[in-house]
């Protein structure tokens, strides 16, 4: 089966390693927390607000081993007030859970966006 799952983080400055190392804190979770293995990954969509252009999200997942998964970036859409400095990301994975068993992960400010899908502490 395949699913998709979110996720979303932030950093502070437009800076490529700060994407970087956001971008991949945010991967490595988003696969520990559903126990998938880059072989379950179909493919990966990353979005990143207008004001990071310091760097691709892809490039932070090829480094960490996602050179066979087809990677797409974009940027996201201008809504005032939206969250600033802000990587998304839409995964489509193969696993047999089920929807209510995809853990989507949100770090950093980006746990506002979606308070429903975010587990209370």
């Amino acid at each position: 089966m395949v699913r998709g799952i979110r996720g979303a983080t932030t950093v502070e400055h437009n800076e490529a390693g700060e994407i970087r190392e956001a971008t991949q804190e945010l991967l490595q979770m988003i696969l520990a927390e559903n126990q998938l293995s880059t072989e379950d990954l179909v493919s990966a969509i990353f979005t990143v607000t207008s004001d990071l252009n310091a760097d691709f999200p892809a490039s932070s997942a090829r480094a960490i081993g996602w050179q066979l998964v087809p990677l797409l970036c974009a940027t996201e859409i201008p809504v005032p007030g939206a969250l600033p400095r802000c990587i998304r990301v839409l995964l489509h994975v193969n696993t047999a859970r089920t929807q209510r068993e995809i853990r989507h992960i949100f770090l950093r400010n980006a746990v506002f966006l979606r308070k429903d899908l975010v587990d209370a502490e």
